[in-house]
């Protein structure tokens, strides 16, 4: 089933919807592991997707008698204020022009007061090996951060195609972070997502991350490149199966 949820994020005074999937007939004394997500107005349902095309991904969890929780954040549909708060470094890009950060102190709210919230309410496994995070692009770099910066909350991350390029160099710093052993972090990009220039630049620096990551005892990678895929949700529901099945939590 799907609940939504109004919940005030605090550090921008402003209301926001959860779209939060339980799984059917839960018994009485059964808690579940709890997936944070971004962007959930594009996970569930294409009518209420931005393009028109969802994740499929309660059809998904739904088929497999996935025994998980997933909590999805809307974003601020307010111009580029999506991108202000799904970002932890300031950036420039042609398209967007100059972004402010504002996604710390998301993710500091996400990591404390909604976490607390969700455990508080619904029945889950609160400990930080049954506590995962997850998105795609603006939502995908936040998960990479969070996965690199908040490891003591976040044992698993998927970050599927992720938005490095603009600011590659401030989350290149950022690697020299601690990260707590049995942490797994799934990285993903698709070939058709850029032009052949910014693919080759693009896939550069998803190596160079990865590689810093293999370096730190006890965290473990998965890379993949889908050299078919573009940058959609569409592309994003045929990996599902993928990321789901090597993370091991659906």
């Amino acid at each position: 089933m799907i609940k939504k949820e109004t919940v005030m994020i605090t550090p921008y005074q402003c209301k926001r919807t959860l779209h939060i999937y339980l799984p059917d007939e839960m018994t009485e004394n059964e808690r579940f592991p709890v997936l944070y997500m971004f962007d959930g107005h594009n996970l569930f349902y294409d009518e209420e997707a931005t393009y028109g095309k969802s994740w499929g991904l309660k059809k998904y969890l739904d088929e497999h008698n996935s025994r998980l929780i997933v909590v999805g954040l809307e974003c601020n549909h307010n111009g580029n204020e999506r991108l202000s708060e799904f970002t932890p470094y300031s950036f420039y890009e042609d398209e967007w022009g100059n972004v402010p950060e504002k996604g710390r102190v998301l993710v500091e709210w996400m990591k404390t007061e909604l976490k607390q919230h969700i455990d508080a309410n619904y029945p889950t496994k609160p400990e930080r090996e049954y506590t995962y995070i997850g998105g795609s692009s603006m939502g995908g770099l936040m998960s990479l951060y969070m996965a690199m910066k908040h490891s003591e909350t976040y044992s698993k991350a998927a970050c599927v195609s992720p938005h490095i390029y603009p600011c590659y160099k401030a989350l290149r710093e950022d690697l020299n972070c601690e990260m707590k052993e049995n942490t797994t972090v799934y990285i993903s990009w698709g070939g058709q997502e850029y032009s052949p220039n910014i693919l080759a630049m693009a896939t550069d620096q998803n190596l160079q991350i990865l590689r810093a990551l293999m370096k730190k005892p006890g965290v473990d990678v998965i890379p993949h490149c889908f050299k078919n895929d573009n940058h959609s949700e569409a592309a994003w529901e045929k990996e599902l199966p993928v990321w789901m099945k090597e993370l091991n939590i659906g």
